[in-house]
């Protein structure tokens, strides 16, 4: 096989070509033809990427159960990551392409859902109560798939519904097929997952769901929706999700560009980019981004659980990604990765499934999700003539509302209230305190990578920082500071194992007498050690922006919290010594709380919803810190983290 055209006719005389992938890339004005033989291995390092001349040298298929690589729960239903190694490679031209691909309807029977709107509309109210409302996590996504049977043969319909998709989709990041020999793929993602290139770790989230009309996109609706609340805190939520895990594979973390429109043929979304600079193997990049918040939750290890629970079965390739590994003329590696959305997948018996899931936060109504999940599968599903075409008059271009000046203004709004340590340019050494330079931090991380944000921001402040899991045990001495950060969970629960850790790290730090700062559920867990007492909200607090009094200075920060501590005055005594109470004046809600030694604050410092987030570390940690550099020496106590 040299050309497209001697693809199609293989596959128009019954017979198999040998695994290929013909794939657009954003809006190229051609395609490319990838084909070579299909590998299956166990893990993301063993996907092969030989040396030799530059482009693209494997194309992998990774499924959801990968997930398992990062520890994280999933109903393993045992789909293969699978690697085609490209031997042959050509680019194709888009006019090229749709002369030549078929020009026919796909013919499918048997079309519904594996659970129906009520179904799925219960299993929304389940989450909303049981896990938001429990303090489990600020957002999930819970995923539903429609079955059907394609009447054609798997490629000759995966052809056609590819052309109708690269004809009426827009806005895609990679509009594809994918035949490796055991399954079909033909899709429009609309989401770059994580990409390399020059060095240049770049991640697209996107969430915010504008369902068109029947006339098609209108701006006064559109307008409505980039007002609407629930919609901002999603896109913020999975902002902050994505900026965690940019944490870990950018050396300086993360940097914030945008919103924007992305515009499709039967809905929009917001989108931010984000970008920074790495140096790690792009195996491991992909390792360190399993799975997008779009398509999982946060934070991330307990969504997996959540997912787990509430879906029941495994997701196979949905919410996976494609990840097209190779190399440039420089000898980099490069990554382009988008993710498994809006993607049917076709057995070769002809076992036609398209999977589709809605976020799920605390604004969340159960009806909205349901439409979500129709307005997201309806592109595809429409290629694969199991819906309708989006409006449009016959031979007018789709309006793009992007370009309007409200649509602009409305965007750009969006990020007055955030953090700008994370939306600008961060000059090396341009936070620095003197005192904390030299000194150096323990963060033990309660399973919320939040961690790795505030590892950015302690380093940006001049401190050394190593990040420990809460179950790792270690020696605590060597560190000036030890930082108990953020993680799901009941902070009153006298049963789970990493609330009982986590309070007896506590208690002996604090009967040691080292520095110590409290984040989230650290805080939590402090106050409770102090004496006060823990509710849970009846509206949690999940990804919620509020300005507060701390310690008389006014402070816009970030919440992601279901339970708080609370206190009926400003000051408490202690066997540790009096503490300072910043409270709420009308519930009592503790937001932060100092003493001799040590500090917490209930609110998120690190996440992107905390505008003055760097200021508040910048003014507790030397207070925190003793007057004269060295590393704190143990008095006698000993301390780990489990």
């Amino acid at each position: 096989m040299t050309h497209l055209s001697d693809l199609l006719a293989a596959v128009s005389a019954g017979g198999d070509p040998g695994p290929f992938a013909l794939i657009r890339r954003a809006d190229a004005d051609g395609l490319e033809l990838f084909a070579g033989p299909v590998r299956t291995v166990d893990r993301l390092a063993d996907i092969p990427l030989p040396e030799g001349a530059p482009g693209p040298r494997t194309l992998a298929l990774v499924p959801y159960r990968q997930i398992t690589e990062r520890g994280f729960a999933c109903v393993d239903d045992g789909m293969p990551l699978e690697c085609l190694q490209v031997e042959r490679y050509e680019r194709i031209e888009l006019t090229e392409a749709l002369a030549a691909l078929p020009d026919r309807p796909v013919r499918t029977s048997g079309a519904a859902f594996d659970i129906t709107d009520e179904e799925y509309a219960a299993a929304v109210e389940r989450v909303l109560t049981e896990e938001i409302g429990r303090g489990e996590g600020a957002n999930f996504v819970i995923h539903r798939t429609l079955t059907a049977t394609v009447q054609d043969p798997p490629l000759v319909a995966a052809f056609a519904a590819l052309r109708r998709l690269l004809l009426a989709e827009r806005g895609a990041y990679w509009t594809f097929v994918v035949h490796t020999g055991s399954r079909v793929l033909v899709g429009a993602s609309p989401e770059r997952h994580v990409s390399v290139d020059d060095g240049l770790v770049m991640m697209n989230p996107i969430s915010g769901t504008f369902r068109h009309g029947d006339t098609g996109p209108e701006r006064a609706a559109l307008l409505r929706f980039l007002a609407d609340r629930k919609e901002i805190e999603e896109l913020y939520m999975v902002l902050d999700e994505e900026l965690k895990m940019m944490a870990a594979v950018a050396e300086e973390g993360g940097q914030v560009v945008g919103p924007y429109l992305k515009e499709m043929s039967h809905l929009a979304h917001t989108e931010y980019l984000l970008a920074g600079r790495g140096t790690r193997d792009v195996r491991d990049v992909l390792r360190e981004t399993m799975f997008a918040p779009t398509v999982t939750g946060s934070p991330m290890e307990n969504a997996c659980r959540v997912i787990a629970r509430h879906e029941r079965t495994g997701r196979r390739y949905y919410g996976g990604v494609l990840a097209l590994l190779g190399h440039d003329d420089a000898g980099r590696q490069t990554l382009d990765a988008p993710i498994l959305i809006r993607t049917a997948e076709i057995s070769p018996a002809g076992a036609l499934r398209v999977s589709v899931g809605a976020t799920l936060v605390r604004h969340s109504s159960a009806a909205g999700e349901v439409a979500e999940t129709h307005a997201k599968a309806a592109g595809v599903l429409a290629a694969l003539g199991l819906g309708p075409q989006a409006a449009r008059s016959a031979g007018e271009a789709a309006p793009r509302l992007a370009d309007d000046p409200e649509v602009r203004a409305a965007l750009a709004a969006r990020n007055a209230p955030l953090a700008r340590f994370w939306l600008d340019q961060r000059a090396p050494g341009a936070c620095v305190l003197p005192v904390l330079v030299g000194r150096s931090a323990l963060v033990v991380d309660g399973e919320d990578t939040f961690t790795g944000m505030l590892t950015h921001q302690l380093r940006g402040l001049g401190l050394a920082v190593t990040v420990r899991p809460w179950h790792a045990p270690g020696p605590l001495d060597g560190y000036d500071l030890v930082v108990v950060g953020p993680g799901p969970g009941d902070p009153g629960s006298t049963t789970d194992p990493k609330m009982l850790a986590l309070r007896a790290l506590l208690a002996g730090l604090l009967a040691a007498g080292r520095p110590t700062l409290t984040v989230c559920l650290g805080h939590q867990l402090l106050a409770g050690l102090l004496g006060l007492p823990l509710h849970q909200r009846i509206a949690p607090y999940q990804g919620l922006q509020r300005e507060v009094d701390l310690f008389g200075t006014p402070r816009r920060v970030g919440f992601y919290a279901t339970f708080t501590a609370r206190a009926e005055a400003d000051g408490l005594d202690t066997p540790y010594g009096r503490v300072e109470l910043a409270r709420d004046g009308v519930d009592g809600a503790v937001h932060a709380l100092r003493g001799p030694g040590f500090a917490g604050v209930q609110f998120h410092p690190e996440s992107v919803l905390s505008p003055d987030g760097l200021e508040v570390l910048a003014e507790l940690l030397p207070a925190l810190l003793p007057p004269t550099a060295g590393r704190f020496e143990s008095t006698g106590a000993t301390g780990s983290t489990a």
